[in-house]
């Protein structure tokens, strides 16, 4: 328990960088460094953790608490890891409550929203290249930006992109089994799913705590494609449904998750403290990774089978096609209302430029947007 909960406090101290960082990161020291893991036996634990909902690196630090300190260390090795990062996200959540109306706050945001939009593509592109496997998933992918558009519900979209994949790609299993594909076909399904649009935007409903940890778990339940993916998850039920946030607030929210280590999920902590202080902020933490501690502990006997699965492997490339069109549309939204003159548009494509070219951690690009907005906010004064 002790290994455990001092391992991840630091990770979670150190973790910048985001979900392949903070996963290389636990391959050097659970499996170079103190060799509690071999390598198969990680490789089995990331791939379980693709197939079920929630954020992957968060995932295998509940995973390998489990194998090292059982039930106990399942508990330690996740919440070790989210703790630093909650910690940070709710002192600069109380900073932005208390001093977001400054202007020299206001010009430091004015610095960070077009960076972050500049690694949103990056991480775009990178997901894309795994996410687009076959023209299965690139029709998905498309259609799902399109549907989004029109106003169809999220979640129909993402299922319904993890379900047409899955039967496309397993249509010949299902005709040797006597069944038929006409009926599911891609046109026929997302046709249908386009004719379900789920709720109305614009809705505004009063706050509740309740309903912010329903939001939130409900999110938690049924997020895939990782951190940058849940961006339009936050748009669909705090912007456009509840009514409850600003573009300007979500964008605000993602900025303050790049700039602390560990899960971008925390992005949660902040919302939920900028509507319902510290109570939100702990319900919101509570209610977005709770579906990850039941999923770890439900899938955990099962990742052999899971990973042999070729249905839930279809399943999943479609679903993280699904995630990828999601993500794309809201990236436009978010980049419609960000570059909004000269400075904004360089700043967002020299932190992709820098990105591409030369990897640089996003840190240094988030500090760096804020002193650019810091000093044009002193020139203009």
């Amino acid at each position: 328990m002790r290994d455990v909960i001092l391992l991840f406090l630091k990770l979670g101290l150190i973790g910048f960088g985001g979900p392949a960082a903070h996963v290389g990161m636990m391959h050097d020291e659970v499996v170079v460094r103190r060799r509690w893991l071999d390598e198969q036996k990680f490789l089995d634990l990331l791939g379980a953790t693709n197939l079920i909902p929630g954020p992957n690196s968060t995932e295998m630090a509940i995973h390998i608490g489990f194998l090292r300190a059982g039930w106990p260390g399942f508990i330690a090795g996740g919440a070790a890891f989210i703790l630093p990062a909650m910690s940070m996200v709710l002192a600069l959540s109380w900073a932005y409550v208390r001093f977001g109306a400054l202007p020299q706050v206001g010009w430091l945001l004015y610095g960070v929203k077009p960076v972050v939009i500049g690694i949103i593509v990056q991480a775009l592109w990178l997901l894309g290249r795994r996410a687009v496997k076959d023209i299965w998933t690139g029709l998905i992918g498309l259609a799902v930006i399109v549907l989004y558009f029109v106003g169809v519900n999220e979640l129909l979209l993402l299922f319904a992109g993890g379900l047409v994949v899955m039967l496309g790609k397993n249509a010949a299993r299902l005709r040797n089994r006597g069944g038929t594909l006409a009926a599911f076909g891609p046109v026929a399904l997302l046709a249908e799913v386009g004719r379900h649009a789920g709720l109305p935007l614009l809705a505004v409903v009063p706050f509740s705590l309740p309903i912010l940890f329903t939001s939130f778990l409900k999110i938690g339940a049924v997020l895939y494609g990782g951190g940058y993916v849940l961006i339009a998850f936050l748009q669909a039920e705090f912007v456009e449904r509840l009514g409850w946030l600003t573009q300007a607030q979500l964008l605000d929210a993602v900025a303050i998750g790049q700039v602390t280590p560990g899960p971008l999920f925390t992005t949660a902590t902040f919302i939920g403290y900028i509507l319902g202080g510290l109570p939100g902020g702990i319900l919101a933490t509570v209610g977005i990774f709770l579906p990850a501690f039941i999923f770890v502990a439900v899938s955990n006997p099962l990742i052999p089978r899971l990973r042999a699965s070729v249905w839930a492997g279809a399943f999943l490339d479609g679903i993280n096609a699904a995630s990828l069109g999601l993500m794309a549309a809201v990236t436009f939204q978010l980049a419609r209302a960000t570059l909004l003159d000269p400075l904004t548009i360089v700043l967002a494509a020299a932190a992709g430029a820098l990105l591409f070219l030369f990897k640089l951690n996003s840190v240094w690009l988030v500090l760096g947007g804020a002193i650019v907005g810091l000093l044009s906010g002193r020139l203009l004064w």
